[in-house]
């Protein structure tokens, strides 16, 4: 099931680029599904980080992710979409950081793996273009510095088992670099 979700989520995400790159979208999920699986995260975890994103940003509906993969992964993509993506930012980024504090062990290691991947494109794509990479997003430096190192902290309070805790280390690792650089 998992080479079927990732034809689902190739699909889904036909056309769509990474933030202000040429990269195919689908990279992400991929990238997302490799840290899950060498995590030794079981096969739904991994197939629900491959969707992590379809229903958030594509026209996918909970209930074709149901239909074609079950009610267990179905829960797992809800439990990691954001439920209004019509709010403004700092209260769906709020929600985010709420949820996680109470979130299944599931839930959280693919959100963990999704901003880990995340901070890792953020941290590539500065060393390429510098301080530019700030203006591809909707919040300026503070504002992201804010919810990276928030996370940061969310994280490390949930330390759930070994592979956790190393994927745990990883993010904070990324997330010092990116946002305690001089200039800023």
């Amino acid at each position: 099931m998992i080479f079927e979700a990732i034809e689902f989520a190739a699909k889904a995400h036909a056309n769509h680029f990474r933030k202000g790159t040429k990269l195919p979208y689908i990279v992400h999920p991929l990238q997302v599904a490799k840290i899950l699986i060498e995590s030794d995260c079981p096969d739904h975890v991994v197939i629900a980080g491959i969707l992590h994103d379809t229903v958030e940003d594509t026209p996918v509906t909970l209930d074709a992710i149901r239909q074609t993969f079950g009610e267990e992964i179905m829960n797992l993509v809800k439990a990691v979409s954001e439920p209004d993506k019509s709010a403004p930012w700092e209260l769906r980024k709020a929600h985010t950081m709420e949820s996680l504090k109470t979130v299944a062990s599931d839930v959280l290691f693919i959100f963990l793996a999704d901003k880990l991947d995340n901070i890792r494109a953020i941290k590539e794509d500065y060393e390429k273009a510098g301080d530019t990479v700030w203006e591809r997003f909707r919040r300026p430096f503070e504002k992201q510095k804010w919810y990276y190192e928030t996370l940061a902290d969310i994280f490390r309070s949930r330390a759930v088992n070994d592979q956790y805790k190393v994927l745990t280390l990883l993010f904070d690792e990324n997330v010092q670099t990116v946002f305690n650089r001089q200039g800023h």
